[in-house]
């Protein structure tokens, strides 16, 4: 008898989870969906009005969010959580609206997928936030910085005990992140480039777990995003020949710090779900930003931060930063073009919200930059001076007028030229305030 009813019990409740209209899908990467997207996916429907609203655990990162309308329709939001490159497969087969991925789309995937429009146009691919890839220890090592050419000795397997790069004696263990995540595909862009992550490395799909494995051993090493360093404690990272940075909320929001990467949203062009358009709008608005920052990750509201300008900076470049206020955010450019990036066309929108809102009068300066492997010299300069060209003429059409408009060609990356995520971060228009 009690089985009887434990059975009827069960079959009610599938029943009502199976009765539950699902109005939004969003798969793909681990570091959004774990906590991030559910956070904001909740904030949003309360701002629709919908109430009794609730997370549930379904299975191993997936969750589903409950809630029900004015009306009594119980509708959920359905996510999966199993890396960036599920992502782009479940869009290509109809099983999501929206995919989550901390990394950007491929231009394989752009072609595969192209049915769905072009993914990397800025009414497809929505960033959603920024993060750092933090390389993190555990809290008694000794070592508070290391560069990416020593992490890629230490992940390649080349570097295998820590008495090699100045830490106390012991054998390195490596921990990372599954295949499928966008965490481990910009680490391997950035950091491993063309060599191979040692075979011996412990791999895993929850962040929160390789967290805490690392700070459970004092041997240990691995990569995580930001919010997830827990208990285990983040290195200061460096670029060849440039100075060790922390992953912290400026170094972040600017690009600047070597692991830094931009977190998406994506939704097809044609045809796209009205629901999934209203949520990246959302996720991209002011109260979409906080969710951001309460979760951990870097928002793209403006700040001004006072920052000492690279003594290797051009003395022109040294001479105008001084006493100025680098504000935290860079416009970023497609390679050989003056052309806008997706996430550049909203910045000018928060751009003009922060000059308008700001109590002090503020003069605006900006300096464009392009990569070492834009071709010469001369041309690289004509593009920088192009690239600062389009933001000074959008500031203009918005009302914002620029006092100083200056390019200075590949002068002072910000990375390395030898990956393309690299040369992407130093194709930029930097905006300062004095």
């Amino acid at each position: 008898m009690k089985q009887w009813l434990v059975a009827v019990g069960l079959c009610g409740f599938i029943g009502v989870t199976q009765a539950a209209e699902v109005i939004l899908r969003l798969h793909g990467s681990n570091t959004i969906g774990a906590e991030l997207a559910p956070a904001l996916v909740q904030d949003w429907l309360r701002g629709k009005g919908f109430g009794a609203i609730r997370a549930e655990a379904v299975a191993a990162e997936e969750t589903r969010i409950r809630a029900v309308d004015r009306n009594g329709r119980d509708v959920m939001v359905e996510i999966q959580a199993h890396g960036s490159t599920t992502a782009f497969t479940s869009l290509e087969q109809g099983r999501a609206d929206i995919g989550m991925a901390s990394r950007a789309v491929k231009a394989a995937e752009v072609t595969r997928l192209a049915s769905l429009g072009a993914l990397d146009r800025h009414d497809a691919e929505f960033v959603v936030g920024l993060d750092g890839v933090a390389v993190i220890v555990h809290p008694a090592n000794p070592l508070t910085a290391l560069d990416v050419d020593t992490l890629r000795g230490i992940f390649s397997g080349r570097i295998r005990d820590w008495a090699e790069v100045g830490g106390q004696a012991g054998p390195i263990t490596l921990y990372a992140r599954d295949d499928k995540s966008g965490t481990y595909d910009t680490f391997k862009s950035l950091v491993l480039g063309k060599e191979a992550l040692a075979p011996g490395a412990q791999r895993f799909e929850s962040s929160s777990d390789l967290s805490d494995r690392v700070a459970a051993d004092v041997n240990g090493i691995g990569f995580i995003g930001l919010p997830y360093v827990r208990q285990a404690r983040a290195l200061a990272v460096a670029e060849r020949g440039g100075s060790p940075i922390l992953p912290e909320s400026f170094s972040v929001a600017t690009e600047d710090y070597a692991l830094a990467r931009r977190l998406y949203l994506y939704l097809p062009s044609r045809k796209p779900l009205p629901l999934a358009r209203e949520f990246a709008e959302f996720a991209q608005a002011r109260a979409g930003q906080k969710i951001v920052e309460q979760t951990g990750f870097v928002s793209q509201n403006i700040l001004a931060v006072g920052v000492a300008a690279q003594q290797e900076a051009p003395a022109e470049y040294l001479d105008l930063t001084q006493g100025a206020r680098r504000l935290s955010l860079n416009f970023r450019f497609h390679q050989g073009s003056a052309q806008l990036d997706s996430k550049a066309m909203r910045d000018l929108e928060r751009l003009l919200r922060y000059m308008q809102e700001e109590t002090q009068t503020r003069q605006v300066m900006l300096f464009g930059f392009s990569d070492h492997d834009e071709v010469l010299p001369l041309h690289s300069w004509e593009l920088s001076v192009n690239r600062v060209d389009v933001v000074a003429d959008r500031l203009l059409s918005m009302g914002i007028v620029p006092v100083r408009v200056r390019g200075y060609g590949s002068a002072l990356p910000v990375a390395a030229n030898d990956s393309e995520l690299g040369r992407r971060k130093n194709r930029r228009v930097e905006v300062w305030v004095q």
